[in-house]
């Protein structure tokens, strides 16, 4: 598989001609719903043989193809890539043997909507945290969740449910509850026995525990929480996994909270939210920029076996209005929905090489300027790589319903996904 960039004067039946790949599908892998391409937008060809163009070299192959040139060298032993014509077949290597056992969010929706969605997301993945419940001061779970043909369905694909707990609301995090519940060793023991009991009587495979905002004097007792979770669900053949914010150093105090070494000695599996960098309050600028998600692996890596990290990708961007007024809040955009919005208002999109992610401006009916930035099939690809560069144990995403199209071929690319 490779990427093209559509340049000024392209057509998706250019393209198509280009590469010897239908129209029809070339649609269908990126989920274009029009043919009004933009240039600067990115497209995935899901093919492996590339067909040379008119200035293409190794190098230039071989960062459309997301390899090294040692390989596609390797791949291809009979082409003299210094003489390189047009028309010629090039063989793009299957990188495909990394084994990745991915953990995937997903929302429950209706019993209907759910067999269907996870029957379609299920093939990517190994594990789907199921959002969510919520908790008391007390301990208590004090909310319902219709999940049971979700829980089934998932477990019918070979994939692994997990109930997701966390100390969201309505308006943001209630970190008053979590500190409550932390600082009472009853209502923290009460707490785990819930949590436990819902796993088995609902059926679940494990939990993800998604406590967010956690102050620093409570770090210890938030690890000492999921050690005594762990105990309990690890003697029942349950797992147990859990999402952190990302950090790349212990000096940013609202952080402080998250024990990377700790946490991660005690738990399965760790998904690093590692995104929103820049957010619905902040100035605009990328979501999920490279170079601090690779930051925080290199801090991850110190602390927490390779094996146990799942880097936290977000199917999201945002759409902010500029020029920017501190106090505005930016509004929430799915990938897929930003590249619509580009196609929509013929907006070419930009790519930061410094940051390794797309963006875009446009200006709307009422003449109000935006700038967008999300993720596309490039950046994508980049943080794949970077989890089979450090060994991790795999990707992740926020989260599933938001839609991705071209998300599973990039997986399929890359990856092969563990399963049950």
């Amino acid at each position: 598989m490779f990427v093209h960039v559509v340049q000024t004067g392209d057509s998706l039946f250019s393209i198509s001609n280009r590469y010897r790949y239908p129209v029809a599908q070339l649609r269908a892998v990126n989920g274009l719903e029009t043919e009004n391409i933009v240039p600067g937008q990115a497209l995935l060809i899901p093919l492996y043989v590339y067909t040379v163009q008119p200035g293409d070299t190794l190098r230039t192959i071989a960062q459309k193809s997301y390899v090294s040139q040692e390989r596609l060298r390797r791949e291809n032993p009979s082409i003299n890539f210094n003489a390189l014509q047009p028309g010629m077949n090039v063989n793009i290597p299957n990188t495909s043997n990394y084994i990745a056992g991915t953990l995937q969010y997903y929302g429950v929706r209706s019993p209907e909507l759910d067999r269907e969605l996870i029957n379609d997301f299920a093939p990517y993945s190994s594990s789907i945290a199921i959002f969510e419940y919520h908790f008391g001061p007390n301990g208590d779970i004090v909310n319902r969740l219709d999940d049971l043909v979700a829980i089934q369905t998932t477990w019918q694909n070979r994939v692994t449910p997990l109930v997701t707990i966390t100390n969201l609301k309505t308006s943001g995090f209630d970190t008053g509850v979590a500190r409550q519940v932390l600082n009472n060793p009853t209502a923290r023991t009460n707490l785990i026995n819930n949590i436990v009991y819902l796993v088995s009587t609902k059926g679940y495979g494990g939990v993800n525990i998604d406590f967010e905002q956690i102050r620093f004097e409570d770090r210890d007792l938030f690890t000492g929480f999921l050690r005594q979770l762990g105990d309990q669900l690890h003697s029942r053949g349950y797992a147990l996994t859990i999402a952190v914010p990302a950090k790349t150093s212990e000096d940013i105090s609202w952080l402080r909270g998250y024990d990377y070494g700790g946490i991660g000695a005690v738990v399965d599996y760790m998904f690093i939210m590692a995104y929103d960098w820049h957010h619905p309050g902040s100035e605009p600028g990328p979501v999920a920029p490279l170079v601090e998600v690779e930051n925080t692996v290199q801090f991850a890596i110190n602390r927490v076996p390779r094996g146990k990290l799942i880097i936290g990708v977000p199917l999201y961007g945002y759409n902010w209005n500029i020029p920017y007024i501190p106090g505005t809040v930016a509004a929430a955009i799915s990938n897929q929905n930003a590249i619509e919005t580009a196609m929509k208002y013929g907006a070419p999109v930009q790519y930061s090489e410094t940051y390794k992610s797309p963006y875009f401006r446009y200006n709307d009916e009422n003449g109000q300027r935006h700038e967008v930035w999300f993720e596309d099939v490039r950046s994508m690809s980049e943080k794949m790589m970077l989890v089979k560069r450090y060994g991790l144990q795999a990707i992740g995403a926020w989260q599933l319903t938001l839609g991705f199209t071209p998300g599973p071929w990039l997986l399929r690319k890359f990856f092969t996904i563990r399963k049950l």
